[in-house]
């Protein structure tokens, strides 16, 4: 079993790269499971991946009372999905998620409230206090991808 990637990001400036790096290398069927405490930066990285995937500033907001927004950037759907509210794991379902894990990318607030319903291949991406900064701790995802992450990887 590969080990984690950790990647130290002093600044939120930081956070927003590696969301824009992510975006650059995420494929439909990719489902990025954002994880830590508020306020670690989850919807930070998460603007940043869907402004960078549009190409566009734009207001990308938080979906935290509409549980889902989804967005269309080069014929892929991208599905922000804020799972904070959820009270059982099957009412992901109610959501549509189950489609989308596997034709759209998602991003994945609270993914601890998706209980056994986690797809095996799921990038896990946990955001922490570190110092000043923060600390991403990546696991899983498909072959390359936590890996493909680390500034100047694969240049």
């Amino acid at each position: 079993m590969p080990s984690d990637v950790i990647l130290h990001l002093p600044t939120a400036a930081d956070t927003e790269a590696l969301g824009h790096r992510l975006a650059v290398l995420a494929k439909p069927g990719d489902v990025i499971l954002l994880e830590g405490p508020i306020g670690a930066g989850k919807s930070c990285l998460a603007r940043a991946f869907i402004r960078s995937r549009l190409g566009r500033e734009e207001d990308v907001p938080s979906p935290t009372f509409t549980l889902v927004q989804v967005y269309e950037a080069d014929g892929v759907e991208i599905w922000h999905a804020d799972l904070y509210r959820l009270t059982h794991p099957d009412e992901v379902w109610e959501l549509g998620l189950d489609d989308a894990f596997t034709s759209a990318i998602c991003l994945v607030e609270w993914p601890d409230r998706l209980g056994a319903h986690v797809p095996p291949d799921a990038l896990r991406l946990r955001l922490e206090a570190a110092g000043e900064g923060r600390r991403a701790v990546l696991t899983g995802g498909r072959d390359g991808l936590a890996l493909a992450l680390i500034p100047g990887a694969g240049q």
